[in-house]
């Protein structure tokens, strides 16, 4: 079914809609959720949840990308759940260290994403930045920090050693940190 059938029986309160975004994007989502969690039980949760906080959502939003939308809903779930059990003494080390790599790219914008002039300029600069990298370096960024992939799961995808895909993320979280600086400097 095409997305924007999907949508439709959101607006119409079909519950047809869930069903239908299951099928489509279960899997999607479960591998967002897992690659924070490592959890089958948590990873199913954070995807019904998703389905949940959709059908919250749909109507008013009206989501241009649905994959998008889906996916940023199941990662942000995922990481509060993490979050929660990190709190209880059960964390992970893939996901601690990820979110101190997250922190210091949260710490570059996140001062200027209260005002909504702000976070747009932000979401250029960002579009930016990913355009301006080699094609490899973007996907290692990408995976990292939005599908939250492991450094060895990176480094068996590109078939490079993990110190490179270390390298390369680090080179990448400087650039963006740069950019940022050079546009905000003023204020920072």
């Amino acid at each position: 079914m095409e997305d924007t059938a999907i949508i439709n029986l959101y607006f119409d309160r079909s519950e047809e809609a869930i069903q239908a975004t299951a099928q489509k994007y279960g899997r999607y989502c479960f591998g967002i959720a897992w690659n924070v969690l490592y959890d089958k039980e948590d990873s199913d949760e954070c995807v019904n949840d998703t389905w949940l906080v959709t059908w919250n959502s749909i109507p008013p939003r009206k989501p241009t990308i649905l994959s998008a939308f889906l996916g940023k809903i199941t990662r942000n779930l995922a990481i509060d759940c993490f979050r929660r059990k990190k709190a209880a003494k059960r964390s992970a080390d893939h996901v601690s260290e990820l979110c101190k790599e997250l922190e210091e790219i949260e710490d570059a914008t996140a001062y200027s994403l209260n005002d909504e002039i702000q976070r747009k300029e932000i979401l250029e600069i960002l579009e930016k930045f990913l355009d301006s990298l080699k094609q490899g370096d973007r996907d290692i960024f990408i995976r990292r920090y939005w599908y939250m992939d492991s450094i060895s799961e990176i480094s068996a995808r590109h078939g490079i050693s993990e110190s490179r895909v270390k390298s390369s993320l680090y080179r990448s979280r400087k650039k963006l940190w740069e950019r940022v600086k050079h546009l905000y400097g003023k204020r920072i």
